[in-house]
């Protein structure tokens, strides 16, 4: 039965969380906190800092924590897969419905629609990275960190993993 309150603590919240993970934080605090009172209101938000200090969705790393704290790792898998479970299943329904009309003049014009929309957005995106970035470290520092990132990437041809450890040794030893 705790197996199936973690799926359910992490499964509903997946459902009702429209916007994504920051949206069913509350969702999920109330499963976690009211209704199985697995944490007190302070154990969560000192899980919830510690889950947003970690790279990743948000929801995921909730869900793994307090299903490892209450069933292990099979319950930390549980949690993940219930997390996930909602956005998978819409995912596997649209998929197939793109896939059975994957020849229609309409499905191929809607994603030439949607490819610059995606472009702009994460240009947006990257340029609010940028900004923040310059008023946090400074503009020489992030003008040097993206610089080499781009030389390193585009032209060297190194991982993007090890551009980002290497700059997360920047940060650690030279911004910290």
């Amino acid at each position: 039965m705790k197996y199936w309150h973690i799926f359910l603590a992490f499964f509903i919240p997946g459902i009702l969380g429209y916007g994504g993970g920051p949206a069913s934080i509350p969702l999920v605090e109330n499963e976690v906190v009211e209704r199985y009172e697995w944490m007190n209101v302070q154990e969560f938000s000192e899980m919830l800092a510690l889950a947003n200090s970690l790279p990743g969705p948000i929801a995921t790393k909730m869900a793994g924590y307090i299903g490892y704290d209450e069933g292990g790792i099979l319950g930390a898998i549980i949690g993940v897969f219930a997390a996930v479970a909602p956005s998978l299943i819409i995912m596997i329904l649209l998929l197939g419905f793109l896939f059975k009309y994957k020849d229609s003049s309409r499905v191929k014009r809607l994603t030439q629609y949607v490819r610059p929309v995606i472009a702009i957005l994460l240009g947006v995106m990257a340029w609010q990275f940028f900004a923040e970035s310059s008023e946090g470290i400074g503009i020489w520092q992030t003008a040097l960190i993206t610089i080499s990132s781009y030389l390193l990437i585009e032209r060297m041809k190194v991982h993007p993993a090890f551009v980002i450890g290497a700059a997360l040794v920047y940060g650690g030893l030279f911004l910290g």
